[in-house]
């Protein structure tokens, strides 16, 4: 069984050979997409591996990858970003994995592990993703009669751990792919935009959600259209934290009183109840940021029903000078931590 590392990377110089030295005992091969680095990340991967390709960035991760992919000869791909590493555990698991990788196997999932200090988009700190994929897939017909082309990969779950230390919040970066796919497209798939809407509410600044308004404002009404519920409810969130920065008053009143919001999400209270506190109306705040931490669930940030909530409350009695409850919920904001796991 022969297994090929694709990466696509660009100034990666401080944490490549890290990534690549937990891998180069496991790969038959290691092939390097370059993207227009202009540190000595080409340097470090040359000291692994002689298939290092320049791609121009085009604001397309998947055809990066598409063209990394394109290289590899072995049985499986393995896909790794640079900030990531597998320990000597794990190495060992992926060994064994890669001795008794049975070849009906088409995709292995394995379990992420993301430290959180400089990657504010993600919910959880362990997730399954998949990582190793067959390169070539084989087509069998099913079923005795009306007989079809079985489409459903077999998905094997390991307990392969990877260690994931982010360097950084690459959001920024994120938001110019996602600008592209509206100006070209003016649409997104429904699972691209609730990760735009993640993204957008958890580390947008004022210019990105400027930039997304008129489009979210149109996806809320197609949302609507379809009867997506969920999706309307994330759409208004991100929609208050914009229209509450750039203090429309009457816009953030009129669509935190729609309908879809009756059972608000932690998200919705807590941009009402930063809109009371920016106006001075600490109680009317507190009663919202109360709502976002006992009785409402989060849906695009688990900080909101969480610590970002209880460090709100903090503030409030702290201001109303009820400072016995200002520190018993700065001490909640402070021992809280992140859900564990979406596995």
């Amino acid at each position: 069984m022969k297994f090929s590392l694709c990466m696509i990377v660009k100034n990666e110089e401080r944490t490549l050979g890290k990534c690549l030295e937990s891998l180069k005992e496991i790969m038959d091969e290691i092939i390097i997409v370059d993207t227009g680095s202009t540190d000595d990340t080409k340097k470090t991967a040359a000291q692994y591996t002689d298939k290092i390709y320049d791609y121009e960035w085009d604001d397309d991760f998947a055809a990066a990858r598409n063209y990394a992919f394109s290289k590899a000869t072995g049985d499986y791909i393995y896909s790794a970003d640079a900030d990531e590493v597998i320990d000597e555990e794990n190495q060992a698991k992926f060994k064994r994995l890669k001795q008794a990788l049975i070849p009906e196997v088409e995709i292995v999932q394995m379990v992420y592990v993301t430290k959180q200090e400089n990657h504010p988009t993600e919910n959880f700190t362990r997730d399954l993703r998949p990582k190793l994929f067959k390169r070539l897939r084989e087509f069998v017909w099913i079923e005795p009669v009306h007989e079809t082309v079985n489409l459903e990969p077999i998905v094997y779950d390991s307990d392969i751990e990877v260690l994931h230390y982010p360097q950084g919040n690459h959001s920024l970066r994120d938001f110019g792919v996602f600008e592209r796919i509206i100006n070209e497209k003016g649409e997104m798939s429904d699972r691209l935009l609730g990760m735009y809407l993640r993204e957008l509410y958890k580390a947008g600044d004022r210019a990105a959600l400027e930039r997304a308004g008129a489009f979210l404002e149109n996806a809320l009404q197609d949302a609507r259209e379809r009867d997506n519920t969920l999706m309307c409810r994330r759409i208004i969130a991100v929609l208050l934290r914009l229209y509450r920065i750039t203090d429309k008053a009457v816009s953030m009143l009129r669509l935190g009183l729609r309908e879809e919001i009756t059972v608000p999400s932690a998200e919705v209270c807590m941009e009402l109840g930063r809109f009371f506190a920016d106006k001075g109306e600490t109680q009317e705040a507190a009663e919202w940021f109360y709502r976002a931490s006992h009785e409402c669930e989060s849906e695009l940030d688990i900080a909101s029903s969480g610590a970002d909530a209880f460090m709100a409350l903090s503030e409030c009695f702290r201001t109303l000078g009820e400072l016995q409850k200002a520190d018993e919920y700065e001490q909640l904001a402070k021992e809280w931590k992140p859900q564990e796991s979406a596995i």
